[in-house]
């Protein structure tokens, strides 16, 4: 794998760039200094809906993690996983030249798509922001998508740009969101950035974040706040499950229940409820 060099470049940053710009890492990390969410925390946050996570983000300080407005492949299944992110942009020659040299210094004889795909691991989904570009602007098509899939152990692809070999990649299990297709190959472009703060729609995306996505958009939580959001998102998930079954009982209003009971009584029920079923949570999960 590619070792970046001791300081930053356009290129990529450097593994004390990553650690500096993500500080607030609670998790382990790759070679590289990407933040490694455990794997436990992505099977957990499969669960998760937007809703839940913008609870959690804005309060936390973080109010614009979601980008929508996007066509879903795949959309009955959810994205998860942690972001590794591709920087494009106009091709302009004269920067190009010095992007090539420098990648060739590190052993890299041409920067293109595929030298990032092969570049993942599993658990990655990759983030691409090229610029919403439609012609040339297509990523990948149904080989390199079965590529990324394998890779990643179909986690998900995100692309601010297109896709071309739609058919073909909706026979790949892998959820993948892209602003448009087209049938040209990828040209006119040049890779400006492995691994870097990007954007998408309104986003910052950090290498290492978790990408949530589901059929209303997509979620990009930096790693600090991801034991906060699933934890949250167990104890929606407990009240609306408790707030069912009590109005399945036919003797209250939704107004008596939800969202939190007025009774006393019930409030005690439900503290209890809420605990009990936090630490059969807890201990599944060891």
């Amino acid at each position: 794998m590619w070792a970046p060099a001791a300081q930053a470049q356009l290129l990529t940053f450097s593994k004390q760039d990553l650690i500096d710009y993500t500080v607030s890492n609670p998790f382990d990390r790759f070679p590289d200094g990407r933040p490694k969410v455990p794997d436990k925390l992505l099977e957990r946050a499969r669960g998760v809906s937007s809703e839940e996570i913008w609870a959690v983000l804005p309060e936390a300080g973080y109010p614009s993690q979601f980008a929508d407005g996007f066509h879903v492949a795949h959309g009955d299944k959810k994205l998860v996983g942690r972001v590794f992110t591709l920087q494009f942009m106009p091709a302009r020659p004269d920067v190009n030249d010095v992007l090539n040299t420098k990648a060739k210094q590190r052993g890299i004889t041409r920067l293109h798509n595929q030298t990032v795909i092969d570049m993942l691991q599993p658990g990655d989904v990759l983030v691409v922001d090229l610029f919403n570009k439609k012609v040339h602007g297509t990523i990948v098509g149904d080989n390199l998508f079965y590529y990324i899939s394998k890779t990643t152990h179909n986690a998900g692809l995100i692309v601010d740009g297109a896709i071309r070999d739609l058919d073909a990649i909706t026979e790949i299990p892998m959820p993948a969101y892209y602003r448009s297709t087209d049938p040209s190959g990828i040209g006119e472009v040049m890779v400006s950035g492995i691994n870097i703060p990007i954007h998408i729609g309104p986003v910052t995306v950090m290498p290492g974040d978790l990408a949530v996505g589901d059929r209303e958009g997509i979620y990009f939580i930096p790693p600090q706040l991801v034991s906060k959001v699933v934890d949250h998102a167990d104890e929606v998930h407990i009240h609306d499950e408790w707030t069912k079954k009590k109005f399945d009982t036919g003797k209250y209003k939704s107004s008596e229940i939800y969202g939190s009971p007025k009774d006393p009584a019930l409030k005690k029920e439900y503290a209890e409820y809420l605990k009990k079923r936090l630490e059969e949570l807890h201990q599944q999960d060891k």
